[in-house]
């Protein structure tokens, strides 16, 4: 039986609901749908070089890789290649072969250095360590039952500060970009970050089809936004809160709280069960907030890196 990479065809349903089975099985922690897969390359900046390969034997796909150049940031070079392999298809090359597949391309693109996020299993490490990669950082997956948990109590939100949904801001999402943009900055990262395109921000995050601006909390101070917990659902019965943050010059009162607080709320009394999220494992305080939600980690994943001849 032959392994053999190709392109994701983004045209055919069966692509796309066989990347998204794939990564649901070995990431069962986020979300992903066939729609958000297909948004995702469609919607991709163009210097992005966005790609994604599957792994395929005798017709079935039994791996994947979402690569490219992160764009975004200042230091030019930055590529990612992310392989994921079904569970039970290991041990057939898929993995190996994405890999080399996904680095061939990368240094064709102008791609100095590779980083990749590897589920933290013996395994595992040691595929990448085998392809010359090292160890740089670790983040983790946390998850709360939503159904059975105890989340703190909603509290009226102090004199001058206000919640609202980023559903309220629909006929302009601007200032919800520029704070998004501010906080992103600060986040913990071997690749610097820097959101400067509104438009791409609107079709990469504001348009994205598991964005839910319902679910999504925005604390205001005298008007301004100064918090939000960014949520996303599948459009079944899980959430994921995927940026939750503070404008610098709000910090240390407590906002982040109040927003993901309120945006916890939100999903429970919509009838979600299952709350996922994830940190750096340096980024403390935003672990702090998720335990005291009642946020268990369930996985961790490290990041490697390595560089491209």
């Amino acid at each position: 039986m032959t392994v053999i990479v190709r392109d994701l065809r983004p045209d055919v349903r069966s692509d796309a609901e066989g990347f998204v089975q794939v990564r649901q099985l070995a990431l069962p922690y986020m979300l992903f749908t066939p729609e958000s897969l297909i948004h995702d390359r469609t919607h991709a900046h163009p210097a992005m070089r966005f790609r994604q390969l599957v792994a395929e034997e005798d017709g079935e796909i039994i791996g994947t890789a979402q690569v490219g150049l992160a764009h975004e940031s200042p230091e030019p070079g930055q590529g990612f290649a992310n392989v994921y392999v079904h569970p039970e298809r290991t041990g057939r090359g898929a993995g190996a072969l994405l890999a080399r597949t996904a680095e061939t391309y990368l240094s064709a693109v102008g791609a100095t250095v590779s980083y990749a996020w590897v589920l933290d299993a013996p395994s595992n490490r040691a595929f990448a360590e085998r392809r010359g990669y090292s160890e740089r950082r670790s983040a983790h997956f946390l998850r709360l039952d939503l159904a059975h948990g105890t989340l703190p109590a909603l509290r009226t939100p102090p004199p001058g500060v206000e919640l609202r949904t980023a559903a309220d801001f629909g006929d302009d999402p601007r200032p919800l970009f520029a704070l998004d943009s501010e906080t992103t900055r600060d986040e913990p990262s071997d690749i610097d970050i820097e959101f400067s395109d509104y438009e791409a921000w609107l079709d990469e995050t504001w348009r994205h089809p598991l964005f839910s601006r319902e679910l999504t909390s925005v604390v205001l101070v005298d008007g301004r936004p100064a918090a939000f917990s960014a949520a996303r659902t599948d459009g079944g019965t899980r959430y994921g809160t995927v940026m939750t943050g503070t404008a610098r010059a709000f910090r240390g009162r407590g906002l982040a709280k109040l927003a993901k607080n309120d945006s916890l709320h939100r999903a429970r009394a919509a009838g979600l069960t299952h709350a996922f999220t994830g940190n750096d494992s340096g980024n403390g305080p935003m672990l702090a907030i998720n335990k005291w939600f009642g946020y268990e980690v369930c996985a961790t994943e490290v990041r490697y890196v390595r560089e491209l001849g």
